[in-house]
């Protein structure tokens, strides 16, 4: 799927999107597959890891670096969600990111995996031990207006099958052959 939706113009669809990709499915445990999809990813694209198919398209790597850094920043807002009332969910822009903090070889493969590992495995405990009533309370994202904790938990799932298959198109273009 080569599919793009502006996160900020197209909120809406965006969400659709990333929620249309999760399906039925629990989001805890496509959320919890992540890891060994990329780790696998990793294995696989070996030497073409850090490859670009275009110079403004993500590598293999920078996929997986923008998947951590949306966990890095919806562990902040899930907590904010829950803690808060309404709190403000500033918005990040993910190109700025990937550029800033993962380009040219800033990052290894085992920081990302370091950094993801324990806050992915929190944010699902915190998942579990949140009853179903406190799932709806919500934060107003800047960009896209109000967010339940609900959402955002299922967007993000959605937002891992995004990247992982846009990882996978990756590597299929910059493979020698592919």
């Amino acid at each position: 799927m080569n599919v793009y939706v502006d996160p900020v113009a197209q909120a809406s669809e965006y969400q659709q999107l990333l929620l249309g990709l999760l399906g039925l499915d629990d989001p805890a445990g496509v959320q919890a597959g992540t890891l060994a999809e990329a780790r696998r990813l990793f294995d696989a694209a070996g030497p073409e890891l850090r490859t670009r198919p275009e110079p403004k398209e993500w590598s293999v790597f920078e996929c997986f670096a923008h998947i951590v850094d949306a966990e890095i920043v919806y562990s902040g807002r899930y907590r904010w969600i829950l803690a808060h009332d309404k709190p403000d969910l500033p918005g990040y822009d993910q190109d700025l990111w990937v550029d800033a903090l993962h380009a040219d070889g800033q990052t290894s493969p085992a920081e990302l995996f370091s950094i993801f590992e324990p806050l992915r495995a929190a944010n699902i405990a915190l998942w579990h031990r949140t009853p179903l009533e406190l799932r709806a309370r919500y934060g107003i994202h800047r960009e896209r207006g109000p967010e339940s904790y609900d959402l955002s938990f299922k967007i993000i799932a959605g937002h891992d099958r995004f990247h992982l298959d846009q990882a996978r198109r990756t590597l299929e273009q910059v493979r020698p052959g592919g």
